[in-house]
């Protein structure tokens, strides 16, 4: 049945978003809180499950969204990705300007505020570095390597920022979620081998092999 895996693959992945969003949305935390505190707290869930989209966009991964069309799909949930991240940070600011005051300088008493920082400002760096790559003049595999790498710090602060917090998120399904989202982004990284070591250029079909740090040549082929 060629429809059983690409079905068990939307579906999983579905269910990996719809799940922590449900058991957040039925949390008792939520009863007394304001308005403009619960869209910002699930503006940041939501950019969550877009942190696990967003690479299985770039590889190439979900059936039926081949690479180019999936980089497609890419840039437009980045977008959204983006702006999730803006409407959680506002809201808090709007909640309690002080408390996000001192995230923002690296002075709350609560260390996810640290991890959320940090992974904010990666992300908005690799949304930047998606912008101006053109104006930025970089070598398609130098561009790769920076973005990646700033994706990476961005999946990883958010899973920690995710994990500290004690919210409305249930505990079992925001782990899986958390788990997710680093296992798509490492996988996706290696399978596109952004840190893959190549030849330098001109070293290849000039007769020269690297190997341990030594040159050896080829012996010359001879015409009789």
């Amino acid at each position: 049945m060629p429809w059983a895996r690409p079905t068990l693959i939307w579906t999983a992945l579905a269910a990996a978003v719809a799940v922590p969003i449900a058991a957040a949305a039925a949390s008792p935390l939520i009863a007394w809180r304001d308005p403009v505190y619960i869209a910002a707290g699930f503006a940041g869930i939501a950019a969550m499950a877009l942190m696990l989209v967003q690479p299985l966009l770039a590889g190439g991964t979900l059936p039926g969204l081949p690479a180019v069309r999936g980089r497609y799909f890419h840039r437009w949930t980045g977008a959204v990705l983006v702006a999730a991240v803006s409407i959680h940070v506002a809201g808090l600011w709007i909640t309690s300007p002080p408390d996000v005051i001192d995230a923002l300088l690296f002075r709350s008493p609560t260390p996810f505020s640290a991890w959320g920082v940090i992974a904010m400002g990666a992300l908005f760096l690799a949304a930047l570095l998606a912008a101006l790559r053109r104006k930025l003049h970089l070598r398609p595999r130098m561009w790769r390597f920076a973005r990646t790498s700033v994706v990476m710090v961005a999946a990883a602060g958010s899973v920690v920022h995710a994990l500290l917090i004690e919210g409305t998120m249930e505990t079992v399904s925001k782990a899986v979620l958390c788990v997710l989202v680093l296992a798509a982004t490492v996988k996706v990284a290696a399978d596109l081998r952004v840190w893959a070591i190549r030849p330098r250029r001109g070293t290849e079909g000039t007769g020269v092999v690297l190997s341990e740090n030594r040159s050896v040549k080829r012996p010359a082929h001879r015409c009789a």
